[in-house]
């Protein structure tokens, strides 16, 4: 904080309208627009507020215990610039904090993508005015142009005969997002995953290949995703982001359920509500707490998105307690299955309605008006990543059985451990990523924002799906998974309780996560 005439002397130095800001001991921010050099009003306002200060310190010490001398020390004037608390213990501009998974990668897009351009020194790039067509040393271009709409925004201006800017061009743009992420490299056995199908090899070579194919597929995906997002207002952009979040998730457990194997299903779905609350979370903390002692965030977020989560819990719990064990009661338990589904869904668009409509202003970051592609090229990409996702994904889930049988694996621990990995990979490298850069508001909230997209969405979806197929797919889960996901909802509450994360409370998430691994590949011998 700056002292009184040091205020004054920035204020002198600006030349323009300030806005001062009084911190008293209450955390009361009070903030004055005053004239530059209006030194009498500084002190008027100073003075004034001294009082204020003086009441409320003499409230404060009659009414509550006693506090140390440093609760009750007066602050001076600041400017509006200035920050209120550091910088490395609000890693995030968000005021709610970590519920809302598309506003959290978003973020962590946007470093990335300025990463990009500073490193390739592209001070003005814009895909939608980079259409560069080059004849010798002579720059061609169409008219001048102008597309502005609801949804898109694009500028487009030309000049004949003119040598431009080196800011790079939208197919060096779609270059640097597949190549700035090392697996993508995987991409070389997506020809290896469509001939080990076609050709008819072993089931346990058609799943490894196809596994491999589908990771860098779903990274592509969310960058895609993101792409498209970019070029939208912030309801669009977020119902994108909600809709294609997870969208690897769904395709492999809608395609599981066409081929009625309704075990992997549920095995995969809360499978990655596993990954991401014990196994993602955990490291997040394990990994940021080897190298900041302690990290904080925003507390509100966590809470909202752990009710969330308990919520659906207790949709889990219904039909096993009131659907019946007998022949009788499969239509009960169908029943009370889609019921649940169809509240569940219900709440998932209140939640949008939330974070997009009513309480917007709490999920605002930075603006990120940053593309590196256009919008046709986006949306071309995400039409096309989604269609050989779908095509590899039912080479994939025909092969689980063989797979099991060769490798002596149960279907359970398939899809409870390894299928979550297709979709989760990459979005757990970048939540630990930035957890090590002591931004943990972004890190739970793609942690979380996962977890109750999940729960709240992708689950009750696959059993509406069966609904309308004639599958008879229910969210009667075994008991001890059910049990398992309760418990692991409680434990990870009671590591949220104190808005601080250790190194000791990640070693508890993993080592969680590791004991249900180890249960769930024994249940073999149950089957």
């Amino acid at each position: 904080q700056l002292s009184p005439a040091r205020s004054i002397a920035l204020l002198k130095e600006q030349q323009h309208t300030a806005i001062t800001t009084y911190t008293t001991n209450m955390s009361h921010h009070v903030d004055f627009e005053l004239p530059p050099g209006d030194e009498e009003a500084i002190r008027h306002a100073q003075a004034r507020m001294g009082g204020l200060h003086q009441n409320d310190s003499t409230r404060s010490m009659n009414s509550a215990p006693p506090a140390p001398p440093d609760q009750h020390r007066r602050t001076s004037l600041v400017a509006s610039h200035a920050p209120l608390s550091s910088p490395s213990n609000k890693s995030s501009c968000y005021e709610f904090g970590t519920l809302n998974r598309g506003t959290a990668y978003r973020q962590i897009r946007r470093g990335r993508k300025q990463s990009i351009l500073s490193r390739r020194g592209w001070n003005n790039y814009d895909p939608s005015s980079s259409w560069h067509l080059r004849l010798g040393s002579t720059f061609t271009e169409s008219s001048a142009a102008t597309e502005e709409t609801g949804l898109l925004h694009k500028s487009v201006s030309v000049e004949s005969d003119v040598i431009p800017e080196e800011d790079g061009t939208p197919w060096e743009g779609l270059v640097e997002m597949f190549t700035e992420n090392k697996i993508n490299y995987l991409f070389v056995f997506i020809p290896f995953a469509y001939w080990s199908h076609a050709a008819q090899w072993s089931d346990g070579a058609i799943f490894i290949l196809n596994f491999l194919a589908m990771v860098p597929l779903a990274s592509m995906l969310g960058v895609f995703t993101e792409e498209l997002a970019a070029h939208t207002n912030d309801v669009i952009g977020g119902l994108i982001n909600a809709t294609f979040g997870n969208a690897v998730e769904l395709v492999v457990a809608i395609q599981a359920l066409l081929a009625g194997d309704f075990r992997v299903v549920q095995a995969s779905l809360i499978g990655s509500v596993f990954s991401n609350l014990l196994l993602v979370l955990g490291m997040c903390f394990l990994c940021g707490g080897m190298k900041y002692p302690e990290q904080e965030f925003i507390a509100q977020g966590v809470v909202a998105s752990i009710s969330l989560l308990g919520f659906s819990g207790v949709a889990l719990l219904l039909p096993e307690f009131f659907g019946g064990a007998d022949d009788d009661s499969q239509d009960d338990t169908a029943t009370i299955s889609r019921l649940a589904a169809l509240l569940l869904i219900i709440m998932y668009g209140l939640l949008l309605w939330f974070q997009l409509k009513t309480h917007v202003h709490l999920f605002e970051g930075d603006d990120d008006t940053l593309a590196l592609i256009p919008f046709s090229w986006a949306l071309t990409g995400l039409v096309v990543i989604t269609a050989i996702v779908t095509i590899l994904s039912e080479f994939l889930v025909s092969s689980i059985d063989g797979f099991c049988t060769e490798f002596n694996l149960g279907r359970s621990f398939v899809g409870l451990i390894i299928l979550p990995v297709v979709g989760n990979a990459v979005e757990h490298i970048s939540a630990v990523s930035v957890a090590m850069k002591d931004k943990m508001d972004l890190a739970l909230g793609v942690a979380l924002g996962s977890s109750v997209q999940i729960a709240l969405f992708v689950l009750p979806v696959t059993v509406v799906v069966g609904w309308f197929t004639g599958r008879e797919m229910t969210m009667k889960f075994p008991e001890f998974e059910v049990a398992l996901y309760l418990i692991s909802v409680i434990i990870v509450s009671m590591c949220l309780s104190n808005a601080r994360s250790n190194w000791l409370e990640g070693s508890l998430l993993v080592s969680l996560y590791v004991l249900i691994a180890i249960g769930i590949y024994f249940e073999k011998d149950l089957e």
